[in-house]
């Protein structure tokens, strides 16, 4: 039975992905600028880097980015198995095809869902069968949630 608890609302998901944009962006940015020799925020390297981040560090790291870990949330399936490829790749790449090829109007709804939505699941939420909560990995509550 899939479940939500404890689901994380817009503002701390925004707070979080700034975070993150902010703590990531500006090494990435420094990386970039010692291999190619200039600022170019279109560089391919760093943009690869950018990715396998916000891919790769929730799966390792129980949901968590660094940006989401400072704020206290994290990413975690619905269905309570472990965070994988599959679903970030759904998340981040196909979500963002979505959005781009939408001109921006599926994020808009999805920052709707997130602020109406009594789970709080946004559209890439959606498709990669995920949520986002405070509830800590091992955490008591996750057998406590309510049901979609």
């Amino acid at each position: 039975m899939d479940q939500v608890t404890k689901p994380a609302g817009f503002w701390i998901r925004l707070l979080g992905n700034l975070l993150d944009g902010i703590i990531v962006s500006i090494p990435l940015g420094l990386i970039g600028f010692l291999i190619t020799g200039d600022f170019d925020g279109e560089d391919p390297i760093t943009s690869l880097i950018g990715f396998i981040y916000a891919v790769a560090v929730p799966i390792l790291w129980y949901g968590y980015t660094i940006g989401k870990r400072i704020v206290g949330v994290r990413i975690v399936k619905v269905n309570g198995k472990k965070l994988g490829i599959g679903a970030m790749l759904l998340r981040v790449l196909v979500a963002g095809i979505v959005y781009g090829l939408t001109l921006g109007i599926a994020l808009i709804v999805s920052v709707f869902m997130v602020v109406f939505r009594k789970d709080k699941r946004s559209l890439h939420d959606m498709m990669a069968g995920t949520y986002v909560t405070y509830s800590k990995p091992g955490e008591k509550e996750d057998k406590q949630a309510f049901v979609n």
